[in-house]
């Protein structure tokens, strides 16, 4: 894609988003080709919304997720500071089209890792986290259809992303196993999901390993204090108003939403 096919993507996306449209994807001519066009797309779009990025999330790291979106490979969006929330919040929820929840396992860098340490080990990773939490991811389905949807397109659109919840951080998080750590939902007070660290890619740092060198092949590098969410370890749940929202990650507490 050139640049011009670019900008047209991105104008075409952020109208849709700043205005609460159903998107219903891209034309032909300006519709990404593959991943990498994709995350081209996401760079400049994020420059139009004119927010501060916080962070990253991973979608599809998961063989639920995966099974649940029909998407065979992990895919990376923006977090804007303006979506990521303290643990317990309360938010409209006709400030999305359809809002849905994920249960997640979430990490803040201590430092920073430059794209030119690339290809970045899981070893490097874990002495890069400062801590961990337990998260809610917040995705919308703003989408007409987004099964009709391929991958670069969703990327495109930072992947469903539209903020966090996040709970409590825990600095003494490397003494957890982070694979054999249970997370749960609940929705209203019942359990609607439950799994475990090691469904996210083998280990959430894999998943974070994975963001690193995705990002570095790009000439971008992850930054200290940089949120990331590592993947839904429960499928994707959406919600009615009024609706109150817990994840609970062993070892790391729990976060808390409603949608008033």
């Amino acid at each position: 894609m050139n640049n011009e096919s670019i900008d047209l993507a991105v104008n075409t996306i952020a109208h849709s988003r700043l205005n609460k449209l159903n998107f219903n994807g891209l034309p032909l001519n300006i519709k990404p080709n593959n991943e990498d066009e994709g995350y081209a797309i996401q760079e400049v779009l994020h420059d139009r919304l004119a927010g501060r990025v916080a962070g990253y999330k991973i979608g599809c790291t998961t063989q639920v997720m995966q099974d649940f979106l029909n998407i065979d490979q992990p895919c990376a969006g923006r977090i804007l500071a303006a979506e990521c929330f303290e643990s317990p919040a309360s938010l409209p929820h006709d400030n999305y089209r359809r809002v849905g929840v994920e249960c997640e396992i979430a990490v803040r860098l201590g430092c920073d890792l430059p794209p030119t340490g690339a290809p970045i080990q899981v070893e490097t990773i874990r002495n890069a986290v400062s801590c961990c939490m337990a998260a809610i991811e917040i995705v919308d389905d703003r989408y007409v259809d987004y099964t009709k949807l391929d991958a670069p397109t969703l990327i495109a659109d930072d992947f469903f992303g539209a903020g966090c919840v996040l709970g409590a951080p825990n600095s003494d998080w490397q003494s957890l196993d982070l694979a054999a750590v249970k997370g749960r939902m609940q929705i209203n007070g019942s359990q609607v999901g439950d799994g475990i660290g090691a469904h996210v890619m083998g280990h959430p740092l894999e998943a974070l390993a994975w963001l690193a060198n995705t990002l570095s092949r790009r000439g971008h590098g992850l930054a200290e204090n940089d949120i990331v969410l590592t993947g839904s370890i429960v499928e994707t749940h959406w919600l009615n108003a009024g609706d109150q929202v817990e994840v609970s990650i062993d070892g790391l507490g729990n976060a808390a939403v409603s949608f008033v």
